[in-house]
């Protein structure tokens, strides 16, 4: 017979100590009076009483799954020992028996203790036999894991494994107060649970998974057999190595099912089938953490959560406390993932950009009113790098001369959450809604005017020789996007043509800082060191003009979430990966729930809102958009929608955020590798990507439109009538108009029923806000007809055909 692993004797000496004390077992087992007298005295029994019997609480390592929000598809698992604990009854009765006979024959007739078995070891172990026996029963293996597993510092674990005759006769009194309390059966059924059956395989679930992918009630009699034939020595007969499958088989061939023969569990015909039975050569591979996802596509939600499980201080004090409660507590996680949604998005980035591509085309959507992240998906695998098949070399030509690769195709990388090296992306006039929110918080309506310049001269102090600088001054001087883009605008027009010459002059009037505030309340991160100081400054925020073009680095789950914030009533709700978290008693943990605050008033949200509804095609509620930068959102999604492009200087990145009631959805297209980087990224790429995603998520749900704020006066302001100065000359209508508090443009001249020269009219007509704008618009007279047949003004014109 060979050795277990964990050697119960050590030498002949030990066993001759041990079989002194085993005489307290005795006298305690078959005389119990008498062990409380002289008897046990003379034995060692009071050293053997002041033993304590009373095994600690504990809970052996169990796996913790994680599952999509359907609760039923699961996407990954995570243990330090690979096991979960399943009831006798599920446990088949063929499995119980082969344990049984490799472990402890006389199990049903002792009571914790085989005294025969101590006896015969002790007999054994004294001659000159290599062949040494243990005597440890299966309750008294139970008792040495339990000790093991309720240890609470590493001495503990030492002395409950180590072998030493102390150890034995402690287990032996634990295993007589074990079998006062709990029954045959629920002794079995623990021991099989918690027993070691190699290659990961922590208990007879693992085990039938590992070994036969099939749960332990459908066990074969040959399969149970192998198995029981292991616990004795894992490593030794491990099936996979030839010497420990040669073993193996006759351990389950000459001994355990002839054992089971013996028992009466099998008859001999029965056990001969099950000799033929096939001993399996290699392991099914067992999945632990994000990098063995079901499908690859899951890993960048799969490491969101995981990351998210590693910041919560409830799970533990320390990282190390959390990992371990992770891996052993065998927990039942919900999480907020939708399986149609996270395909939808990956299959509209493979329709728009490869996997090998350089540049990372960031798919990231959220719940408004909840926080619950619904998708994160990328044109990567989410897959740590291959040293067979390695990554390119990174974009960056420095890092390249390095050696530094790239992350595509593989990568571990938070590439749409943040965290690690990932500091986030400019993501350009996506962050112009922050100006947005914080006029109106400060009382300026979204008919609010500015007359935008080709070229803005502002405040905000730059270095001379920046490109952006005013021509021989320090002022920074920011133009729109193709230049042009001069005129008349409010909050409407300006966000749906994304005018800069517009928001910053209104950053300034609100000030900076204040846009700044607004931004760290709707949820972005200030992960660059360079935009936190800025950040938590209010001093230094108030020079970061640059803020309303989306200058700092910021994720696509920032911005869906903060976008998400509008369409949820202003209430900020913090990302959550998680719906439920179940432990294995079935109770509910709160953690992980939506956790909301109010980051502006309702009214403000929905009149951002309003004006976000421009860029993307849709019709504002209470303004007029004349314009967008993503029409087609609109006629794709189908439903009420808002959303904003963002582009950087030099098109390094270009982005797309769209929204319902129900989702928002943020699209980067980026180089994580290499920000500088010389390509332009296109708006065709990413948009599509976006909307699209959008559309599938909303098909088949009703359309729900955005409420309006109560207190209208939020976006029209104080009106005023304009003064009507048609036909007036030029002078006079600029007179009369400025002397009613507004100021005064002339504009291009317009055809009228006007002499030449007068006012036709005024931009806009009737009224506006308070000391807004007005245009006069000049009239260059009324139109001439072409002439008729003949030279005559008014004759038929051209034939159709022609």
């Amino acid at each position: 017979m060979r050795r277990r692993d964990h050697n119960i004797f050590a030498n002949a000496t030990s066993l001759l100590i041990c079989g002194l004390l085993a005489g307290v077992v005795v006298a305690a087992a078959a005389f119990p009076a008498a062990a409380m007298s002289g008897l046990a005295a003379k034995a060692g029994g009071e050293t053997f009483a002041q033993l304590p019997s009373e095994l600690k609480d504990f809970s052996s390592p169990q796996i913790t799954r994680i599952y999509a929000s359907d609760n039923k598809t699961q996407i990954s698992q995570f243990y330090d020992e690979f096991r979960s604990d399943v009831p006798l009854k599920e446990i088949a009765k063929p499995m119980r028996d082969a344990m049984v006979a490799a472990e402890d024959r006389e199990f049903f007739n002792h009571n914790g203790v085989d005294l025969k078995g101590v006896a015969r070891a002790f007999v054994n172990n004294s001659g000159k036999s290599d062949s040494k026996q243990g005597a440890s029963t299966i309750t008294m293996q139970y008792v040495r894991m339990s000790l093991a597993y309720s240890a609470t510092n590493p001495q503990e674990v030492v002395d409950a494994t180590k072998d030493t005759p102390k150890r034995k006769i402690t287990e032996m009194k634990y295993a007589l107060q074990v079998e006062k309390e709990l029954n045959k059966d629920q002794i079995l059924e623990r021991y099989l649970n918690i027993a070691p059956f190699g290659n990961q395989a922590y208990g007879v679930f693992a085990a039938s998974q590992v070994y036969f992918n099939k749960k332990p009630k459908d066990l074969t009699p040959g399969q149970a057999a192998m198995l029981a034939g292991m616990v004795k020595a894992p490593t030794s007969f491990n099936p996979t190595t030839k010497e420990g499958y040669d073993q193996i088989k006759q351990r389950r061939d000459n001994y355990i099912l002839p054992a089971m023969v013996e028992m009466g569990s099998l008859t001999a015909a029965q056990a001969d089938k099950a000799k033929k039975e096939a001993i399996p050569r290699q392991v099914r591979p067992v999945g632990n953490g994000c990098v063995s996802v079901a499908n690859n596509n899951w890993g960048f939600f799969c490491d969101y959560f995981y990351r998210w499980w590693m910041s919560q201080e409830a799970f533990g004090a320390t990282p190390y406390d959390r990992e371990r409660r992770l891996k052993s507590g065998g927990y039942r996680i919900t999480t907020t993932m939708n399986i149609e949604a996270q395909a939808d998005a990956r299959k509209r980035i493979a329709d728009h950009i490869a996997e090998m591509d350089k540049n990372a085309l960031l798919l990231a959507a959220t719940e408004p009113g909840t926080g619950k992240v619904r998708l994160l998906a990328a044109n990567r695998k989410y897959k740590l790098p291959d040293p067979a098949h390695p990554n390119p070399l990174s974009s960056d030509r420095k890092k390249a001369k390095a050696g530094v690769r790239a992350t595509y195709p593989n990568t571990t990388n938070p590439l749409l959450s943040g965290g690690g090296d990932i500091s986030g992306y400019q993501a350009g006039s996506v962050f112009k809604i922050f100006t947005i929110i914080a006029a109106l918080e400060k009382g300026y309506p979204l008919a609010y005017p500015i007359k935008a310049e080709k070229r803005y001269k502002s405040g905000y102090i730059i270095d001379r020789g920046n490109d952006s600088a005013c021509p021989g001054t320090h002022f920074w001087c920011p133009s729109n996007s193709g230049g042009g883009g001069e005129g008349v605008y409010d909050m409407h027009s300006a966000f749906a043509k994304s005018i800069n010459t517009y928001f910053v002059p209104l950053e300034e009037q609100v000030g900076a800082e204040n846009v700044v505030a607004v931004a760290k309340r709707f949820g972005v991160q200030f992960r660059v060191g360079q935009d936190a100081k800025y950040a938590n400054d209010p001093v230094s925020a108030n020079q970061w003009g640059a803020f309303t073009l989306g200058v700092s680095a910021s994720t696509p789950l920032d911005m869906a979430n903060a976008y998400a914030t509008l369409a949820g009533d202003g209430m900020y709700c913090e990302p959550t990966p998680i719906e439920q978290i179940t432990t294995q008693d079935g109770d509910k943990l709160d953690i992980g729930k939506p956790r909301c605050i109010r980051a502006t008033s309702k009214d403000v949200a929905r009149a951002a809102l309003d004006a976000a509804r421009c860029p993307v095609g849709d019709s504002a509620q209470m303004g007029r958009c004349n314009g967008a930068t993503a029409r087609q959102t609109k006629s794709t999604v189908k439903h009420p929608v808002f959303g904003k492009t963002g582009t950087t200087d030099a098109d390094k990145t270009a982005a797309l955020i769209a929204g319902t009631t129900s989702l928002v959805v943020a699209g980067y297209l980026v180089n994580p590798d290499w920000p500088d980087h010389r390509d332009r990224m296109s708006h065709d790429i990413v948009n599509p990507a976006v909307y699209q995603t959008l559309g599938d998520f909303m098909k088949g749900k009703p359309k729900e439109q955005f409420k309006e704020p109560e207190n209208r006066k939020i976006a029209y302001g104080d009106q005023k009538s304009i003064p009507d100065v048609t036909c007036d000359s030029l002078d006079d209508a600029r007179s009369r108009i400025e002397g009613a508090g507004f100021d005064v443009s002339i504009g291009s001249p317009v055809e009228s029923d006007c002499p030449a020269g007068t006012a036709a009219g005024t931009s806009p007509d009737g009224r506006t806000i308070k000391g807004g704008y007005v245009t006069i618009n000049p009239s260059q007279g009324k139109a001439v007809p072409p002439p008729g047949p003949g030279g005559q003004p008014g004759g038929p014109s051209t034939p159709p055909g022609r």
